[in-house]
């Protein structure tokens, strides 16, 4: 297949790119040129609209991953701007690019994330539920609607909903690897609030699985299928490191040093299943918390995910 992907520098397109290409698949990566952007990727500037619309045509699909780390500082007015704009202004950009198309791709992956829902204490989420209050819920909402001139268009669209994506080599996990080695991890606040997660590998498999399934479009909740509590993800990752992992982190102190970051980031309950995916019979590499651990944190021998793309046309999934 012709694939296109944007966001290839980040945890997961740098991952996806090289798998997808091992497998045959062509990829062309959607780069910025002031970025590392070489003769054979696609060039783009979102801030000024500027992308190059022939590269594009006669793709099978677009993978479109790229947005401001929503974690990589303090928000602050300009800083919610920035995580708005990267996302609203490049997706607009890229799906009003596509639309226009002589061939247009067959569909269109949207990286969303699961804090469209908000902070929603017990109650169970999936992608029928209605988006919470705050700034990701809006920025989620925006982020998705950006996506309107690809559907109206014809192409199908798929939100990715990404829970917490787990891996040593980046993200939230690799933060907390240090402080919970050294035995100084624990729960954040109380330690009840909802974790939606997924390993970095099912996220790959994820992807290749809705490029694949025609049926699914609109939002996909991208989780594991077993929710955790933050308590429960911060003793089982204590007990996987053989550390204990006793030390809470006051929800004063969070506050204190992350402001309104940690309230929608941190201390927020978001308890969602991934019903699109269990019903169009995805197969979680890694559906148990611990077993993932141990697997990303060198217990088990860590091979390749599966990313063979199955269409119509081609029963064995090759």
């Amino acid at each position: 297949m012709n694939i296109a992907v944007t966001g290839s520098t980040g945890l997961v397109g740098s991952a996806l790119v090289p798998l997808f290409r091992d497998r045959g698949h062509h990829v062309l990566r959607i780069l910025r040129s002031d970025g590392d952007c070489r003769g054979e990727d696609v060039d783009w500037e979102p801030s000024t609209g500027r992308i190059d619309a022939l590269r594009l045509e006669a793709l099978d699909a677009v993978v479109h991953l790229a947005g401001e780390n929503v974690a990589a500082r303090r928000w602050d007015a300009e800083q919610k701007e920035r995580i708005r704009a990267s996302r609203v202004r490049g997706t607009g950009l890229l799906c009003k690019t596509v639309a226009g198309l002589r061939q247009p791709p067959g569909v269109l992956i949207s990286a969303s994330a699961i804090g469209f829902y908000g902070d929603r204490g017990e109650e169970q989420l999936d992608e029928e539920s209605p988006s919470g209050n705050g700034f990701l819920p809006e920025v989620c909402r925006a982020w998705e609607a950006a996506t309107q001139p690809a559907t109206e268009a014809g192409i199908r669209v798929v939100h990715l909903r990404f829970g917490v994506v787990l891996s040593p080599k980046g993200g939230a996990l690799a933060k907390m690897l240090k402080p919970f080695r050294l035995g100084l991890g624990g729960p954040i606040g109380s330690g009840r609030q909802w974790m939606g997660w997924i390993s970095l590998d099912d996220a790959l498999g994820c992807i290749a699985h809705v490029i694949g399934n025609s049926s699914l479009c609109g939002p996909v909740n991208a989780v594991a299928p077993a929710p955790v509590t933050n308590r429960e993800f911060t003793r089982t990752l204590g007990r996987v490191l053989r550390r204990p992992s006793l030390l809470p982190i006051p929800r004063f102190v969070v506050l204190l040093k992350f402001g309104e970051m940690a309230e929608e980031l941190l201390l927020a309950s978001t308890r969602v299943a991934p019903r699109k995916l269990l019903d169009s019979g995805y197969q979680y590499r890694d559906p148990d918390l611990a077993d993932a651990l141990r697997r990303l944190l060198g217990g088990d021998k860590a091979v390749d995910p599966p990313l063979a793309i199955r269409t119509g046309a081609d029963p064995d999934g090759q």
